[in-house]
């Protein structure tokens, strides 16, 4: 009795052990088949290409399929210059265009040879600064300044330089000037000098009295 009853102990373990595992296994696979349908589920990420950020010095080239190549403007296009030019000659440029034109996209310019910090003062726009344009001696300040588009010249296009100081308060020096000359012509600056010295003796003369 003994013998069998420690047999039928062992037998339902049994029984209960493989019915666990067979449990387990079928969870496995329940699980990964679910892992497999979310990722079927995700979609596909397509190939996104990065936005560009256009700048105002760009807008002149987005619609240069319609110009000639020859009259597109930095930084549309991009030259070659030879450095060993003589200073004030005239010299050639091999310039490329960047971007889709009319005509060939390799063509000659011409330009005076000269480093852009040497241009004339038309030909490249600085940043102002406020500063005292009345002040003596005057005032010098150091700024940034940029070639204009249509300008060639050899060296960097953006580059620094010692200027003086021309504007002050929102007004320039040249208005003052202008300002000065024609109130002087009318004697104003003049009558009011005289009004000064009076005023100025007047009060010397006081002082004696009371000493």
């Amino acid at each position: 009795m003994k013998l069998l009853y420690y047999c039928s102990v062992i037998f339902s373990f049994l029984f209960i052990a493989n019915i666990k595992t067979s449990q387990n296994d079928d969870e496995h696979v329940d699980l990964s088949l679910s892992k497999q349908k979310k990722k079927s589920n995700q979609p596909v990420n397509s190939t996104t290409h990065p936005t560009r950020t256009i700048h105002h010095e760009d807008l002149e080239c987005i619609d240069s399929d319609k110009k000639p190549c020859s009259s597109l403007p930095y930084p549309c296009i991009t030259c070659h210059m030879n450095d060993s030019c003589v200073y004030g000659n005239q010299t050639i440029a091999v310039c490329k265009a960047n971007v889709e034109c009319v005509g060939n996209n390799t063509f000659a310019k011409n330009l005076t040879c000269r480093y852009c910090y040497q241009i004339e003062f038309w030909e490249y726009k600085c940043i102002k600064k406020i500063c005292n344009s009345a002040a003596s001696p005057p005032i010098h300040y150091r700024t940034n300044c940029t070639v204009n588009r249509d300008v060639l010249c050899l060296g960097k296009r953006k580059f620094y330089k010692r200027l003086r100081c021309n504007w002050t308060g929102g007004h320039r020096w040249s208005t003052a000037l202008i300002l000065s000359i024609t109130l002087g012509g009318f004697g104003i600056d003049r009558t009011l000098a005289r009004r000064y010295r009076q005023t100025l003796q007047f009060w010397r003369s006081r002082s004696l009295d009371t000493y």
